[in-house]
């Protein structure tokens, strides 16, 4: 538990950061600031880069910094996490990515459990009627997978990597409805599968393709992908032609935001085809 004393005057707007190293690539603060925009909030949204080595000082004096929160991104996630009060979900998810202070106490948490959950229900509702998941991918995104999909009642979650031990260690850690698998196996799994998700950075600009058969998966299959560059990846692309609903990585972008902007701002923001448009647009800009 981190001895932390908020110390944000009322007289000041109030401020969020993202904190990484590097961070300049982020486009968290168009998001927010879009947000405060719309619902006329007097408040800012800045970038800090902190390499690991002061990440510590930074955030035991973030309010006097005049921070009421921030978002923490590569690589400082597993020290916030040390640094502060965790929820149930940044426990599991073995990583926080949001910080707030709460009663004088920093308060962190993972957004990337309910971006990726929102993002679900607002792309495809009624995924959740799917029994079998198949999650390719065991590093800290599958985390925040694997628990979302657990919370929600999936019944059991195929956890697929080129390292099994890996996969083992979020079975042994999530419990039996998780069950661990190697990639040879993908094409018998495909088959049962009501969602699949890709965590893995397999078909990311620069990366290399991530090859899956999409047709061996049942017409109302759900395909989501982590990756947002491209904004529709091929593993999307196939799913789409097939007609298949699929959930994109900016989506759950801009869903794990919201939280963060509730907490440090008191308004619950909402996810709009204008912010995406807008967000859209700078990445292929870029």
């Amino acid at each position: 538990m981190a001895d932390v004393t908020a110390m944000t005057t009322s007289t000041k707007a109030r401020a969020a950061c993202l904190i990484g190293w590097p961070a300049a690539h982020s486009r968290s603060p168009l998001i927010h600031h879009y947000w405060l925009r719309m619902l006329g909030i007097e408040g800012g949204y800045l970038i800090e880069a902190v390499p690991p080595a002061d990440f510590k000082d930074f955030v035991l004096r973030l309010s006097f910094r005049g921070f009421v929160g921030a978002n923490v991104t590569i690589p400082h996630k597993e020290q916030a996490l040390a640094l502060s009060t965790p929820d149930e979900r940044a426990r599991a998810v073995g990583a926080a990515n949001t910080l707030w202070f709460e009663d004088g106490e920093l308060r962190s948490t993972n957004t990337d459990v309910e971006g990726f959950i929102n993002n679900l229900d607002a792309c495809a509702p009624g995924w959740d009627k799917a029994e079998d998941a198949l999650v390719l991918g065991a590093g800290g995104a599958a985390r925040a997978v694997v628990f979302g999909l657990i919370e929600r009642g999936i019944a059991r979650v195929h956890l697929v990597n080129r390292t099994i031990d890996r996969a083992r260690a979020l079975a042994d850690q999530f419990g039996a409805r998780v069950h661990p698998a190697t990639w040879d196996a993908v094409p018998d799994l495909l088959p049962r599968a009501g969602l699949l998700v890709n965590t893995t950075s397999l078909g990311m600009h620069g990366q290399p393709a991530l090859d899956i058969d999409v047709g061996l998966l049942p017409q109302a299959s759900v395909v989501s992908d982590l990756v947002y560059v491209p904004l529709v990846t091929p593993l999307l692309a196939a799913a789409q032609a097939r007609g298949l609903k699929t959930a994109d990585g900016l989506g759950m972008l801009l869903h794990q935001a919201v939280r963060g902007f509730e907490l440090w701002f008191g308004q619950r923001p909402q996810v709009t085809p204008e912010l995406r448009a807008l967000v859209e647009a700078d990445l292929t800009k870029t």
